[in-house]
């Protein structure tokens, strides 16, 4: 594995303009939509499962496998479905690639719907972000007049329309059924599984559903080649992708690097945490995988490393805490979150969450005792594995994992009768302090 940054899906963000078709062209921009053209369906398909390019939203399933699974010659109408509804707390690679690049998304729409054998493909945009909406729109529209999407594309014979939809901004949308679902105009909720999307999906069909990274990454591995993307990364977790460095750190922002870097290598590229402080905790994929610490700075960020430590690579969204911040309150606010955002469908979700915030938030104002923080272990147990869809298991990953590594912190709130840690010396309690006229 290379330690050097890997310009694949931002090679075009330094570009005047990037977001233009004319930048997005002078960087091969379409040319892997020739060589896909060039090639058979099922030859498409085999070359990016032998690429073991792995989905990009969270489970790391890999792409060609899940593509394979539409039926063949079932004589009903495939759909692809981009998953752009980018929106767990301190995830925030979709969003940036979208505005700078929304061609490399466009081009990769194209190739995998004709790899399925699709002819109609959505791309389901959070709405409250409405200027990605629009730039992605753009983008197709150009990409219409330019000839690269809607009838015989390229003169090859193939034809597709692409729907650019924006949702309505709520969180269990990027759940993927529940995402089919409020593309038909229903209420966003999770569909009981099976039947799987890629036998009955959109309106009863057979669909693939991807994130937008995932579909991104599909134009440079058929440019290039499968052995090309394999030689970076590591062997069950290839090629490269978008980190999304924030928090308590010199430099923010999102750092494309093979996988299997390491949160210590980021770091030194990012010029470290803040000038003055150290490492407390840290999330490898949002806010809805287990915490890690200062301890696992060398765990390789691959699917396979992470897994091993105990916690998820999942969007690989790296929120960086210092020792200023206190673990019971940030976990408070995730918790908070998803308790607002549970769609309400199944019990364990719909009122276990809301009981995790009590417990919480009886435990960060000092009033609670060691027999709280037992019950609210009991509380994650008895949600986790037992809820509809993964809103519920994610929204316990963060309390257990910061009750194993900082049990100390959260006796030290009832024993103290209230939070130990000064709001004044942290950035997490900005919001608070301006609430109450305070000065930063």
């Amino acid at each position: 594995m290379t330690d050097l940054l890997t310009p694949m899906l931002s090679r075009t963000w330094d570009s005047e303009r990037s977001w233009s078709l004319a930048a997005y062209r002078d960087k091969d921009g379409y040319r892997g939509l020739h060589a896909a053209l060039s090639m058979s369906p099922a030859d498409l398909i085999g070359l990016v499962k032998d690429s073991g390019l792995r989905g990009r939203g969270g489970a790391g399933f890999p792409t060609g496998m899940k593509w394979d699974f539409i039926p063949k010659d079932d004589g009903k109408p495939h759909y692809l479905v981009v998953n752009a509804d980018e929106s767990e707390p301190g995830t925030c690679k979709d969003i940036p690639l979208m505005m700078a690049s929304p061609h490399q998304l466009v081009e990769g729409v194209v190739i995998a719907s004709y790899a399925i054998k699709a002819t109609h493909a959505f791309i389901y945009v959070r709405g409250e972000v409405a200027s990605v909406y629009r730039r992605v729109l753009a983008a197709v529209r150009e990409a219409y007049d330019a000839g690269y999407v809607g009838n015989d594309i390229l003169g090859s014979g193939y034809s597709l329309e692409i729907v650019v939809h924006a949702g309505a901004g709520a969180y269990i949308c990027g759940e993927e059924t529940a995402l089919l679902d409020s593309l038909e105009g229903y209420r966003g909720q999770p569909r009981l599984r099976p039947p799987f999307p890629a036998i009955a999906g959109l309106y009863g069909s057979p669909t693939v559903i991807n994130n937008v990274e995932s579909i991104a990454s599909v134009p440079v591995v058929v440019l290039n080649g499968a052995d090309w993307f394999k030689s970076m990364g590591t062997e069950k977790s290839a090629g490269a992708t978008i980190y999304s460095l924030s928090g308590h750190v010199q430099n923010p922002g999102q750092y494309e690097a093979p996988l299997g870097i390491t949160l210590r290598q980021l770091l030194e590229m990012s010029g470290g945490v803040r000038e003055g402080h150290e490492l407390k905790f840290w999330t490898p994929g949002g806010s809805s995988t287990p915490l890690l610490t200062a301890e696992h700075l060398d765990v390789p960020l691959d699917y396979e490393g992470v897994g091993a430590a105990g916690s998820m690579l999942g969007t690989k969204a790296l929120q960086v805490f210092d020792e200023t911040v206190c673990v019971l309150r940030c976990v408070l606010r995730w918790t908070q979150f998803y308790a607002h955002e549970s769609c309400g469908k199944c019990t364990p979700c719909r009122e276990g969450t809301w009981w995790l915030v009590q417990a919480l938030a009886r435990l960060e104002a000092g009033d609670g005792t060691e027999e709280d923080l037992d019950k609210l272990l009991d509380l994650c147990d008895n949600i986790l594995g037992r809820a509809f869809c993964a809103l519920g298991d994610g929204a316990t990953s963060p309390i257990t994992s910061s009750i194993k590594y900082f049990r100390e912190e959260y006796v030290a709130h009832f024993v103290n009768g209230g939070c130990p840690f000064d709001r004044a010396a942290s950035t997490l309690f900005a919001s608070d302090l301006l609430a109450s006229g305070a000065a930063l």
